[in-house]
C-alpha cells in the first residue's frame, strides 16, 4: 500500500485500482461523496462493556473538518440512534450540523438540523425475545458468560467477558438461531456479540436509501465487523452499475474479524487509522459543500 504526501503527511493510498479511482472522485468531486462510517469498531474502539464505548477524540475532530466539504456525512450502526449521538458526542460537536446517524441498520434516522429520531414502531418479537433470553442462558449454562444488552428494537448477547468468548459465542449461535426464529427475528453476528433483530433492514439498504437521497457519485465505506458487509457489497453494487460512480471500501482493521480486509480497498489500524485517514483526506479538499440535508 502507498501513501500520497500532503504538507509532510501522508494519505494512505488503496491497494485496488476501483478504491484508487474512487480516492480520485472523492478529491475531485467532493461535493458529490459521501462519507459513511460504522459506529463500533471504526469511530469507536471496540471496548468489554458497550455502554463505555465512546467515539475517538481524533475522529470527532475528523469529522468536524471533512463534513463541510462533502456532501454527508452519516453513521450508519446498530446501536440505537440516540445512543450513538450520545455515545459520539456529536449533538455536542460544533461543525457537525448535517450529520446524519443511521441507527438499528437504518431503522432509526436522527439528524443534527431536526435532532430528533425517526423510526416505526418496534418489532414485537424483540420484546418477547428478551423475556425468554434469561431462561434459554440458564438451561444452557452460559448465564454467567453472557451480557444481554437491551436495545429498544433489537436485543444482543455479549460473550466478551466470558473465559472463552469464542465458545460461549459459539455455544449460544444455534439456540439464539432459534428464539429469534419462533419470534420472526434474524440473528446478526458480530465480534462477540449476537444480536437478535427484525429482517429487512440492513446497513446495505440504509446505505443505497442516503446514496439516493443526496444522489452520490461516490461514496467512501469504513467499517470493520460482518454487518457491515451488507454495506460493502452495496457500495460494489453502486459502483459496479455502469454509470461512472465510485466506491472506496475502508476497513477498519482488527484481528478478530478478517472478513472485511479481504474485501476492502484499504485496510487502517482500527479507529486511530480512520480517524487519521478522514484527518488527512479533509486536509486535501477544497472549499465547502453547499449541500444541505435532503
Amino acid at each position: 500500500m502507498g501513501t500520497q504526501t500532503h504538507g509532510g503527511a501522508a494519505l494512505p493510498e488503496p491497494s485496488t485500482d476501483a478504491g484508487r479511482e474512487a480516492l480520485r472522485s472523492v478529491r475531485e468531486e467532493p461535493h458529490r461523496t459521501v462519507v459513511a462510517l460504522d459506529f463500533d469498531g471504526t469511530l469507536a474502539e471496540i471496548v468489554p462493556n458497550p455502554e463505555d464505548a465512546r467515539a475517538h477524540p481524533d475522529a470527532r475532530t475528523a469529522l468536524t473538518a471533512l463534513a463541510p466539504k462533502v456532501a454527508s456525512v452519516v453513521v450508519v450502526t446498530g446501536r440505537p440512534a440516540a445512543v450513538a449521538v450520545e455515545y459520539g458526542g456529536f449533538d455536542r460537536t460544533p461543525g457537525l450540523e448535517h450529520l446524519v446517524v443511521l441507527g438499528h441498520y437504518g431503522a432509526e434516522r436522527w439528524d443534527a438540523v431536526t435532532r430528533t429520531v425517526q423510526a416505526p414502531a418496534p418489532h414485537p418479537g424483540v420484546a418477547a425475545s428478551l423475556a425468554e433470553l434469561p431462561s434459554v442462558l440458564d438451561e444452557l449454562g452460559r448465564r454467567e458468560d453472557s451480557w444481554i444488552e437491551e436495545k429498544g428494537r433489537a436485543v444482543a448477547v455479549h460473550t466478551r467477558r466470558a473465559s472463552d468468548p469464542a465458545a460461549a459465542f459459539d455455544a449460544l449461535r444455534t439456540p439464539l438461531d432459534a428464539l429469534a426464529t419462533r419470534h420472526g427475528l434474524i440473528v446478526e453476528p458480530g465480534r462477540y456479540v449476537l444480536e437478535l433483530r427484525p429482517p429487512g433492514m440492513d446497513k446495505g439498504v440504509a446505505l443505497t436509501d442516503h446514496l439516493r437521497r443526496y444522489d452520490a457519485r461516490s461514496v467512501l465505506y469504513a467499517g470493520d465487523d460482518l454487518g457491515d458487509l451488507p454495506a460493502f457489497a452495496a457500495v460494489e453494487r453502486f459502483r459496479a452499475d455502469g454509470t461512472g460512480r465510485t466506491g472506496l471500501l475502508v476497513c477498519s482493521g482488527s484481528t478478530e474479524v478478517t472478513e472485511l480486509a479481504t474485501r476492502a480497498d484499504l485496510v487502517v489500524p482500527g479507529p486511530p487509522g480512520v480517524a487519521a485517514l478522514l484527518t488527512e483526506l479533509a486536509a486535501r479538499l477544497p472549499g465547502q459543500s453547499a449541500a444541505r440535508l435532503p
